[in-house]
């Protein structure tokens, strides 16, 4: 997004070549951009902020709900009229988080009812900055609003009271926008973003996505006699909360070759099996490992003893209902746990084996509880069958190809 709003080239390796990740580069082609990729290496020629042209379709989103609340910022700042549609799973997602603040600057919204797709963003220039507080903790609805602010004359403020991963931030900074971050006396982050930025093109290697790694990392973590490496790994400390408490349950985890790529702390993770013990994860963690829960549930389902969470509305309206769909698929498995308003309470195997199940575990197209199924069904007896492992794709194309080599 940001190299189609600079004026210029940029290369960009190393990128995820997930569904989601492709229906972000078919819809900046749309609106403008030029974009081709040579043996792995992507090239994007952009427009220049306030330069994207009005996409002649509807912008298919299929699976992203990240990919579409982002260009709904973008969008939101110009002349253009732009329709966002999605598969069953991103038509049932929540979009007032985004439209919300977007309408104070001046964008006009048509949602389908429950304020979910298929949407019409109507941009509109000039629009006006903003000042908004963020009512929960989300960094999408931050990115939403700094990307709406790229084209607006003045200063647009974002205010988070509890941090979140802050890879827009990094990433504007490093395309030359004017961008700085302070901390206010009660701890909340102030972002402000002065607009009509000349943004600069980058050349740009991606680290591996925190999110994925996660899957190997459990599953070598759970399954005995593991010694694994995960390489290239993004540490952003907004994004390691999961290493944190997964190392608090006892997991060998080391970090090696730690370095700086393109403003990213990266390393690689060094994995051997473990004995988890439970913990309780404190509820300000979550929003730097909210994606990764379900796969640190299956970490608690094998630990010793009775692990804690909280904090974790945000689960309910992802993908799916994700605190619901992995409880009811642990329990399957026989793992004994309470499902509550904002969490779960999992008492754990104590690295005993789970069993297999009869009934295929439900998705409901959910990448995420998909794969951490499959994880699950390395520790089981007679494995784990999962209804449709076809999301996948959206995230992580090469995941099947990653357990047969963790495997073998």
């Amino acid at each position: 997004m940001f190299s189609s709003l600079a004026i210029g080239t940029s290369k960009i390796s190393g990128l995820l070549e997930g569904e989601d990740v492709m229906a972000t580069a078919d819809a900046m082609r749309s609106m403008g951009a030029h974009i081709t990729c040579d043996e792995g290496i992507w090239s994007v020629t952009g427009v220049g902020v306030g330069g994207l042209m009005q996409p002649k379709a509807a912008l298919d989103m299929g699976n992203s709900g990240t990919s579409t609340r982002l260009l709904m910022g973008l969008v939101a700042s110009h002349a253009i009229e732009a329709t966002f549609i999605g598969d069953a799973s991103l038509s049932g997602r929540p979009m007032a988080r985004v439209t919300d603040p977007l309408s104070m600057c001046g964008a006009t919204f048509n949602t389908s009812p429950g304020g979910t797709l298929p949407a019409m963003v109507r941009g509109i220039v000039p629009a006006l900055p903003i000042t908004y507080e963020l009512p929960m903790a989300s960094a999408q609805v931050k990115s939403a609003v700094l990307l709406a602010g790229l084209n607006t004359a003045g200063v647009t403020t974002v205010i988070e009271p509890t941090p979140t991963r802050d890879h827009s931030e990094r990433m504007l900074q490093g395309f030359g926008a004017d961008l700085s971050v302070t901390i206010r006396e009660d701890g909340a982050r102030v972002i402000t973003l002065r607009g009509e930025a000349e943004l600069q093109p980058q050349n740009i290697q991606v680290p591996g996505d925190p999110s994925s790694a996660a899957f190997p990392v459990v599953a070598a973590l759970i399954t005995p006699d593991s010694d694994v490496i995960v390489e290239n790994v993004g540490m952003n400390p907004t994004r390691t909360g999961i290493f944190a408490m997964l190392r608090e349950m006892g997991g060998d985890l080391e970090f090696l070759n730690e370095r700086s790529v393109g403003g990213e702390d990266v390393a690689d993770i060094h994995v051997r099996h473990s004995a988890l013990k439970a913990i309780t994860v404190p509820a300000d963690v979550a929003p730097s490992m909210i994606d990764e829960f379900p796969i640190f549930f299956v970490a608690a389902a094998m630990a010793q003893g009775v692990t804690r969470t909280s904090g974790l509305d945000e689960l309910r309206v992802k993908e799916s209902d994700r605190l619901s769909l992995m409880a009811e698929g642990l329990k399957s498995l026989g793992v004994a746990l309470e499902e509550t308003p904002d969490g779960l309470i999992i008492t754990g195997s104590g690295g005993a084996m789970l069993r297999g199940n009869e009934e295929a575990i439900k998705t409901a197209l959910d990448h995420r509880i998909a794969m951490s199924f499959a994880i699950a069904g390395q520790v089981s007896d007679g494995g784990v069958h999962i209804d449709d492992m076809a999301p996948v794709r959206t995230s992580f194309p090469t995941f099947e190809d990653m357990l047969l080599e963790l495997q073998s």
